[in-house]
C-alpha cells in the first residue's frame, strides 16, 4: 500500500498498476465526442465554485474521469450522487467508452438537482440516476460492474464493498472517497480491511479529499 501526495505521480503509478493488473478490458479505443465536450466544459465553467453540497473537489472528479478513460470502463456504479458533480465527470468519461453510470442517492432534493445538472451538462443519456436507499439497492443490483465510486454514508463503506465485490469484474476498479491514513472520517477500519485483501491492489491518493483506488486482480 502506498500513500502518494503528488497527483501526477499518483496517476502514473495507478496506470502502471492497471496495465499490470489487466490488459484493455474491452479491447477498443475511446471515441471522440467534441460536441458533447463543448457542452460539458461550458456547463462546468459556468458552475465553477458552486459545488458545495457533499460533492468531491475538482481534483478528485478529474481523477475519476481519468480512471474510467484509462481503464476503458463501461459499466459504472456511483454510491452517493449528491448534486451530480462526480457523476458528471464519470458519465463524461463513459460517453467516450460507450458506457453508462448508475448513480444512487437517498435525498430527494439532491436527486432532483442532480437530474437537472445532468440534463444541462448534456449527459442524461449516459446516466441512470436512482432515488433510493443504497443500503438496500446495492444488494439488489445485478451488475456486473467494472468501475465503482463509493461516496455515501461513511459508516457503511465496508458493507457496500462486500455487497459489490462479487459483482465487480476482475480488472475492475473500486474507488472510495474521504479516506485518510490518519483515520479521518472514522474510516481506519475500512482502510485496514481493504489493505488486507490479497486479490486487490490499492493506492491511496491524497491530493484531493482522499481517494482509495483498488484494482481487483482475481476473484479470491
Amino acid at each position: 500500500m502506498k500513500t502518494i501526495s503528488s497527483f501526477s505521480v499518483s496517476l502514473l503509478c495507478l496506470f502502471i498498476l492497471h496495465s499490470i493488473t489487466t490488459v484493455n478490458l474491452h479491447g477498443q479505443k475511446t471515441k471522440a465526442t467534441p460536441d458533447l465536450d463543448r457542452i460539458v466544459e461550458k456547463f462546468l465553467e459556468e458552475n465553477n465554485g458552486q459545488w458545495h453540497d457533499m460533492n468531491v473537489p475538482e481534483s478528485d472528479a478529474k481523477l475519476l474521469y481519468d480512471l474510467v478513460i484509462k481503464g476503458n470502463y463501461k459499466s459504472a456504479l456511483e454510491i452517493g450522487t449528491s448534486t451530480g458533480y462526480s457523476g458528471i465527470y464519470i458519465a463524461w468519461a463513459l460517453s467516450k467508452t460507450g458506457g453508462k453510470l448508475i448513480t444512487i442517492d437517498i435525498d430527494e432534493d439532491r436527486h432532483k438537482t442532480a437530474l437537472e445538472n445532468f440534463r444541462k451538462a448534456g449527459l442524461s443519456e449516459y446516466i441512470d440516476a436512482r432515488l433510493a436507499d443504497a443500503h438496500a439497492l446495492v444488494k439488489e443490483l445485478k451488475g456486473p460492474f467494472d468501475f465503482v465510486f463509493s461516496d455515501a454514508d461513511k459508516g457503511w463503506l465496508k458493507n457496500y464493498f462486500i455487497d459489490i465485490d462479487p459483482k465487480l469484474i476482475v480488472g475492475g476498479c473500486y474507488t472510495t472517497h474521504n479516506i485518510s491514513r490518519r483515520g479521518y472520517y472514522g474510516q481506519q477500519g475500512y482502510l485496514e480491511y481493504v489493505e488486507s485483501l490479497k486479490n486487490y491492489e490499492t493506492i491511496l491518493n491524497t491530493e484531493g479529499a482522499g481517494m482509495l483506488v483498488s484494482y481487483k486482480k482475481s476473484e479470491k
